[in-house]
């Protein structure tokens, strides 16, 4: 640990504070998002519909606006977004914890998710830029941070939920103020390299123009859609390994605790080791193979799962059971170790593929486009589980899954093999020189 706060110190302050940042907006997220479901359907009574409306305004609002936050953030600085998505957050985490009519929590839940679109991308782009040569192993300590928000967040939550929902959001909000007043004051202001108020009136583009141009990045697009898979996979998380814990363990103790044994395994692991594997990573292998590498360690994750469908889950013996929970606890691991792998490759490559351009607009981009890939990913998740169950073939996810991330891998091999993942003009040197 003493090694990564020293690779932090060796930072410019603009990205010491933007990783400061990062983990302190997870922690005061974290700290709240997973508890918000229970009060909406205790406290307050909602029916499960009116729930998930709710949760869904929050997420769709973000994934819906990371475009345009990106576009703001190229064109205002990166600054203003991220005090202002800090604002929203402020506002809307105070909302949600002291009001109990639907269309107020809907407005609150829509500004929480319009808050991680204004700061998300420019944050992003302004650590590119101010990382310079040094981006890949600035993202290995911006996701260390970023775990470290998730980690301790939840705890911190369980502990304030303990005493009251509303002191949660009331602290949550406070967290957000001070990290406002952090930014006004200490962050400097940063615009990208082509920022649109960096020209001269007459060269300045607008904004369909501008979109219309990303567009037309043929690599940044196959890209995207290739890491799609990636946060499929990860989400999962979140999703079908808490649920396989369930299956194996029961609604009880032991099922609450292997589940938090997933998100330990998850988030320590990238705290203890992410700044290792990268310099592993960067020093034996091209970003692209790293890429490819990490997509096959995801795919990979699912093989214990898929070993483990042979075997069957015993009711009583609670040796066995706990056993029998090491598959999804393994799976944890090998996910945060693919992230771990691809990760800090993947936010360096949008950079390049941007061409150093509007890079906050590539990156909203990108997470819409991610953002959309997950809902999809896990709409078909959720079906295969549900098929699985109906039909008794308990491989049938795991097996997609891993089929998945082997799909995924090999089109980023693919991409790395003809030369698209390189920067534009490097693309278009490759590409003449397979034409000779």
């Amino acid at each position: 640990m003493k090694g990564t706060l020293a690779q932090v110190r060796s930072y410019e302050r603009s990205v010491q504070l933007l990783m400061v940042n990062q983990f302190t907006i997870n922690l005061g997220f974290y700290m709240l998002m997973p508890y918000l479901a229970t009060h909406l359907a205790g406290p307050l009574g909602l029916a499960g519909w009116t729930v998930g409306l709710i949760l869904g305004v929050r997420n769709f609002s973000q994934q819906g606006m990371f475009l345009i936050g990106g576009t703001l953030a190229d064109r205002l600085g990166y600054k203003p977004m991220i005090v202002a998505g800090l604002a929203l957050r402020i506002a809307g985490f105070a909302t949600l914890g002291l009001v109990d009519s639907v269309p107020a929590l809907l407005a609150a839940s829509a500004a929480t998710g319009l808050a991680g679109a204004l700061f998300n991308p420019a944050s992003r782009a302004y650590l590119a830029a101010d990382a310079g040569e040094r981006r890949v192993e600035a993202f290995a300590l911006f996701n260390v941070f970023y775990q470290a928000g998730i980690l301790l967040g939840p705890l911190v939550g369980m502990v304030l939920t303990g005493v009251d929902f509303r002191v949660t959001c009331l602290v949550a909000a406070g967290i957000f103020a001070v990290l406002s007043l952090v930014q006004i004051r200490a962050l400097p202001q940063r615009r990208g390299e082509d920022s649109p108020a960096e020209r001269a009136p007459g060269d300045r583009e607008g904004v369909l123009a501008q979109w219309r141009g990303i567009l037309r990045n043929r690599p940044f697009l196959l890209f995207s859609v290739a890491m799609i898979g990636s946060y499929v996979m990860n989400f999962q998380v979140y999703m079908a390994l808490p649920l396989e814990v369930r299956r194996i363990g029961g609604e009880g103790r032991f099922g609450t605790a292997a589940v938090a044994v997933l998100f330990a395994v998850s988030g320590l692991s990238t705290i203890l080791f992410q700044t290792r594997v990268t310099a592993w990573c960067k020093a034996r292998m091209e970003p692209g193979r790293a890429l490819a590498w990490g997509l096959f360690a995801m795919g990979a994750a699912f093989l214990p799962l898929l070993a483990a469908t042979a075997l069957p889950v015993p009711d009583s013996v609670t040796g066995t059971r706990l056993l029998a929970a090491v598959p999804p606890a393994l799976s944890a691991l090998l996910l945060a170790v693919g992230t771990m792998i691809a990760y800090p490759f993947e936010m360096d490559t949008i950079v390049r593929l941007s061409g150093d351009r509007l890079v906050a607009t590539h990156y909203g981009l990108y997470n819409t486009v991610c953002g959309v890939g997950i809902a999809l990913g896990n709409l078909l998740t959720g079906a295969a589980l549900d098929a699985a169950r109906a039909a008794g073939m308990s491989a049938l996810p795991w097996l997609a899954l891993f089929a998945l991330g082997l799909g995924c891998a090999a089109a980023l091999y693919g991409l790395h093999r003809t030369g698209r993942l390189a920067p534009p003009a490097q693309e278009a040197r490759n590409r003449e020189a397979v034409a000779a």
